[in-house]
């Protein structure tokens, strides 16, 4: 799974990224910072099961805070979009071509109005022109690969020769599309079934609820503590109201993630507050105080962490699940509950089993349920934070 952060330049996506991930990049207040994609690695936070083991688990990968589970996802932070992105504008063409395999994008936007559309310093800048910039340059990106074939590949499917969803997935097979999506899409529209009948603004009708549908989005509202922020984020939830939107503020997570990091504080990232562990400096002190009062105590959190597990939990709809045995949660090496992996929702137990191991699938008998030892069949619906064993023959 990969989440790409996308946005104008200067709007905080590669201080977003330095929160999420603590990966050492630049930073600076100029467009175009970054040049060739960053990728790194970041969290989903799920409650973890071990508490109720009675017992602290040991993770193989991510890491566990006080009974809360960190599992990673892939992230990547490209170079900033402007307007005309989809024409080569900017950094448009290694912009799109960076974002092909994104599985959702987490759209940073900055709500204090500080900044023009292209990055650059300005006062009272509507942020909802961003919204409708970004979504059209993604929108017109799909169009033109769809255009670029459109003629012959619409003659094609009126003559039979190919279905028109399986015509549209291979020219979109660099995108990570899926068939599924595309007919669900095409049964959303009432478009005509010749594709030659098909209007110019029917055709970009197409291309935006796909996009839509293949590379979903959470907006990021950034600078949420500036002046005007609030009214802003309002503003934007007003106007976009079938947009998911979460007040956020980077600068705040990533100064918490590393005082975290220096043993400062104790801080656990999507918390509303933090503990003092040593002694700070007036300015240490100033800063947090800073954050506590109007981020903390006013959003409830600094939203970065809130935002990645919207990305991967209500856009993407997976579901954290923990290998465990009934009988025995440590591995043969003794870590316990070392492992805590993300499926689709929909996902059965046989589909976890060939998760773990095609041996897994291929000889699978059945799932024990770790916490009532119940036994479940190949056709179980996977739930969110289940816990199991497979037993194989």
């Amino acid at each position: 799974m990969l989440i790409g952060l996308v946005g104008k330049p200067s709007v905080g996506k590669s201080t977003f990224f330095k929160a999420a991930t603590l990966a050492e990049i630049e930073i600076a207040s100029y467009p175009f910072t970054t040049i060739k994609a960053n990728h790194g690695v970041g969290y989903v936070k799920v409650e973890c099961i071990d508490k109720e083991f009675d017992t602290n688990c040991n993770p193989n990968h991510g890491f566990c805070l006080d009974h809360w589970r960190f599992v990673p996802v892939d992230l990547m932070d490209v170079a900033g979009l402007v307007p005309g992105a989809s024409e080569g504008k900017g950094l448009g063409n290694q912009f799109l071509d960076d974002l092909r395999q994104a599985d959702a994008f987490i759209h940073i936007v900055d709500v204090s109005g500080t900044t023009d559309v292209e990055g650059k310093p300005t006062e009272n800048y509507d942020p909802c022109e961003d919204v409708i910039f970004l979504e059209d340059e993604l929108d017109k990106w799909y169009y033109n690969i769809l255009m670029k074939v459109w003629k012959g590949f619409a003659r094609k499917t009126d003559f039979g020769d190919v279905a028109l969803s399986e015509a549209v997935f291979k020219q979109f097979s660099g995108l990570k599309v899926k068939e599924d999506q595309i007919k669900d899409v095409l049964r959303k529209l009432d478009l005509p079934k010749r594709a030659t009948q098909w209007s110019d603004g029917q055709v970009m009708g197409f291309a935006s609820e796909l996009r839509k549908k293949s590379k979903p989005m959470v907006i990021a509202a950034n600078k949420s503590d500036f002046p005007g922020a609030k009214e802003n984020i309002d503003k934007i939830q007003k106007q976009f109201p079938e947009l998911l939107i979460y007040p956020c503020s980077a600068d705040s997570e990533l100064a918490l993630r590393q005082a975290a990091k220096a043993e400062l504080i104790e801080y656990i990232p999507g918390s509303d507050d933090f503990k003092v562990l040593k002694e700070l400096s007036e300015k240490q002190k100033g800063a947090l105080d800073k954050i506590k009062k109007n981020v903390l105590d006013v959003y409830g959190g600094t939203g970065v962490q809130e935002v990645l597990n919207l990305a991967v939990f209500d856009l993407l709809d997976y579901l954290a699940v923990f290998p465990a045995s009934a009988n025995k949660l440590a591995d043969s090496k003794g870590n316990i509950l070392p492992d805590c992996f993300l499926l689709p929702n929909g996902s059965t137990a046989l589909d976890f089993a060939y998760f773990l191991h095609t041996d897994f699938g291929d000889n699978f008998i059945k799932a024990i349920d770790a916490r009532s030892k119940r036994a479940l069949g190949k056709n179980y619906g996977l739930k969110h934070r289940d816990a199991m064993e497979i037993v194989t023959r």
